[in-house]
């Protein structure tokens, strides 16, 4: 990259030798040999969508100093090179490029326009007109032929790199696009958002301003209309938006423009990017989902599933076997659930920490592997890390929802649906509760010949990130047989975590209550970061290591917030050695030795959103093949290499949100709690905390914020129409169109 203010120049030359390419990249190191130079090569280096070996460009960049490979020069742009000399053009013009130019069709354009005549082509085709016996067909041959060597990608490249547009959005739009990438973009900039995976209205706002789109283009209007729908969805957890409230917002967003919302919204609607249904306004992939679950859990999508039969006195009998292998006593509830799983097609458990569900997890994937050896049972969980421990529980290899679909990352699609569907008898889905809308319907897509399937969840826990409440509409719909475990067994044992999260469910907490593994240490003068670096060193001086221990807050900002506490928690624990590499990625410092977090899901390396792994390595850009620096993140073995442009898929996991660490367990949890968060406290979010510890919780700050959040069962009630369409019994679901668009 160039230096901000530094003068681009101009290397003219011919391409001897391409000693590098990644064709997923672009990135290209090339030999060239200048126009003006004899014997002297340069080496270049860049972004370089289509180049081609005895070609001569024009490169536009700067000379740099690269501390291995020397002197090269760093190309932000360039354009093919048109002959010059007499003898060179004829044979251009004859060449594969101008189909039905001959020889001496192209020697008599040179006689005529002259040895610019190239130049003079590209500037005004019209001036072919003066060459005698040229068809108009011929001389839009060579017109076009001309033009094309202007090279669209090299355009769109460098319009990319002026306005900060990242590579990877620049290899979807190829990806997409092709070599129309360029023409396609100058026409509608904002057809990426529907059509090219990983674009949002911010960005494709910025490419159409920058190339002189008005504000109140239609174009950009009906953009800025599903943009606006589907993230006021993401914000709240709704399915819909209410007609009156997304005008209203799109009033506000349009401030000072004329437009008419009534055409825009019909518009939206005849091409099937928003439906509308009464005075609810859906983003599309919300509606459909919504309606393809309800379809497929009332049969209605053609489902071909086979129940087991077993005799009861043959389940009974295989129960009592279980029982005495594992030393256990199953109680009335954790039975009925499993026998519930033989005689269901789709089974909720629910229950609350320290209430048995993982024992009755592994009693169902047991007992029915014993009466069905040749059986096939799936387990599955939201995140990496749910998977792990649902691995633990049930002793079989799980995995994540989106690796059992076959997601791609790019494309953001499911590989696994009604065209290659799961064959299973048995699904187990575990950790429900963080399972939005979409992703459960795709599950269910690829699920119709499953023969059993069995969510679990605490329906107490955060809903799901992404839209939807799907655990609370099917418990609420009465359709499915419901199993609530309530026995608390690990109380038994002294938990003071279990007995805390029920009495914060009940809304009355007496810290006083609690003298074994949870405290809470109220600091209201003195900083939270000080405690928190106190209480971890205590720990770490007791034996603990930093991945038995995790701090969680509610909030990235404040004096308790994420981004300080990872900062105060890396200097304390990880702090810059002689010798230790570390690197800069925006305000984040990576350090050899961090915790790291991954934020996105990244399917091709089997690492996903929430998972928490260690930094062994970074390489310096002088010594990867690409010239860019590299960090190396073990993932409990698992060992993925990140570049510049995949720095934003981890931050730093010494202190990670509680919405991050849903679906995982750590030994000994620290959560501060300040007034400043009051906005952000509600029940849920604070039980969900809680629950994240298995051995010690320390919980310091200002209780009275505890309190007061303990008391805020909801500050938002999640809009969806899952149950509607579930009691709809009128209702005929016609699924076929789930999972395209128009």
């Amino acid at each position: 990259m160039k230096d901000e203010g530094q003068e681009l120049q101009t290397l003219s030359g011919r391409v001897v030798h391409i000693t590098f390419r990644n064709e997923e990249n672009f990135y290209t190191v090339l030999r060239i040999r200048p126009v003006e130079e004899t014997g002297k090569t340069v080496t270049g280096v860049g972004i370089l969508p289509e180049v081609q070996e005895g070609i001569s460009y024009d490169f536009q960049g700067t000379y740099v100093e690269h501390p291995r490979y020397g002197l090269q020069f760093q190309i932000a742009g360039m354009q093919r090179l048109l002959p010059s000399e007499q003898d060179g053009i004829i044979r251009y013009l004859s060449g594969p490029s101008f189909p039905g130019i001959g020889p001496s069709t192209a020697r008599r354009i040179v006689e005529v326009l002259g040895e610019d005549c190239l130049r003079k082509i590209r500037n005004d085709p019209a001036i072919l007109s003066q060459v005698p016996g040229l068809s108009d067909e011929r001389r839009q041959t060579i017109a076009d032929g001309v033009a094309r060597e202007q090279d669209g990608m090299q355009e769109l490249v460098r319009f990319l790199n002026v306005h900060g547009i990242g590579m990877r959005n620049l290899i979807r739009l190829n990806r997409t696009y092709g070599r129309d990438a360029w023409e396609k973009l100058q026409e509608n900039p904002y057809r990426v958002i529907e059509e090219c995976e990983g674009f949002g209205f911010k960005t494709a706002d910025e490419m159409a301003m920058s190339l002189g789109f008005a504000l109140d283009d239609e174009r950009r209007l009906y953009a800025l209309l599903v943009s606006l729908c589907m993230d006021l969805c993401m914000r709240d957890g709704d399915s819909y938006v209410l007609l009156e409230n997304l005008q209203k917002a799109f009033d506000q967003a349009c401030a000072g423009l004329t437009y008419s919302f009534d055409d825009l919204l019909d518009k939206a609607c005849s091409r099937r990017s928003l439906v509308k249904e009464e005075d609810r306004i859906y983003p599309v992939s919300q509606f459909d989902a919504e309606m393809l679950s309800a379809a497929v859990l009332t049969d209605g999508g053609r489902t071909h599933r086979q129940k087991a039969e077993v005799a009861a006195e043959e389940l009974e009998k295989g129960i009592a076997r279980l029982e005495e292998s594992f030393s256990i006593t199953y109680d009335d509830q954790q039975k009925e659930a499993i026998r519930a799983l033989f005689s269901s097609p789709f089974l909720i458990l629910t229950g609350g920490p320290g209430t048995g569900k993982t024992t009755v997890v592994k009693a169902m994937v047991y007992l029915y592997r014993q009466l069905f050896p040749e059986s096939t049972v799936l387990c599955t969980a939201p995140t990496g890390r749910a998977a792990k421990r649902l691995s633990e529980i049930s002793d079989m290899h799980s995995t994540t929802i989106h690796s059992l679909l076959k997601w791609d990352l790019e494309s953001n699609t499911f590989g696994r649906g009604r065209e290659d569907p799961i064959q299973a008898d048995v699904l187990i889905v575990d950790e429900f509760s963080m399972v939005d809308t979409y992703l459960f319907a795709h599950l269910l897509d690829a699920c119709r010949n499953v023969g059993h399937i069995c969510v679990i969840g605490d329906e107490d826990q955060l809903p799901s990130v992404s839209p939807g409440s799907v655990l609370r509409d099917l418990i609420d719909s009465g359709l499915f047989p419901l199993i609530r475990l309530q026995h608390i067994y690990r109380q038994k044992e002294g938990s003071d975590v279990i007995a805390l999260a029920h009495a914060i469910h009940e809304g009355s907490v007496d810290f006083a209550d609690y003298t074994h593994d949870v405290v809470f240490l109220e600091y209201p003068q003195i900083p939270i970061r000080d405690q928190v670096l106190q209480i971890v060193q205590h720990a770490l001086e007791q034996g603990w290591n930093m991945n038995e221990i995790q701090v969680l807050s509610p909030m990235y900002s404040g004096n308790a917030g994420i981004d300080l506490l990872n900062n105060a928690l890396q200097e304390a624990f990880n702090p810059p050695e002689k010798g230790k590499r570390e690197i800069h990625s925006g305000y984040r410092t990576f350090r050899v030795g961090d915790k790291i977090l991954q934020l996105r899901n990244q399917p091709d390396d089997d690492v996903y959103n929430g998972d928490i792994g260690t930094l062994v390595e970074i390489a310096l850009a002088s010594e990867t093949e690409n010239h860019a620096p590299a960090l190396v993140v073990d993932f409990d073995g698992i060992y993925v290499e990140y570049g510049p442009d995949s720095f934003p898929n981890i931050t730093l996991a010494y202190c990670i949100s509680i919405h991050k660490s849903q679906g995982s367990e750590y030994p000994i949890v620290i959560i501060p709690f300040t007034r400043r968060q009051s906005f952000m406290l509600q029940r849920n979010l604070i039980y969900t905390g809680v629950t994240r510890a298995r051995q010690s919780l320390i919980l310091l700050g200002e209780k009275e914020a505890f309190l007061k959040g303990i008391q805020v069962v909801s500050r938002h009630e999640r809009q969806t129409t899952l149950k509607k369409r579930l009691l709809d019994e009128d209702a005929f679901w016609n699924t076929d169109s789930f999972g395209q668009t128009e």
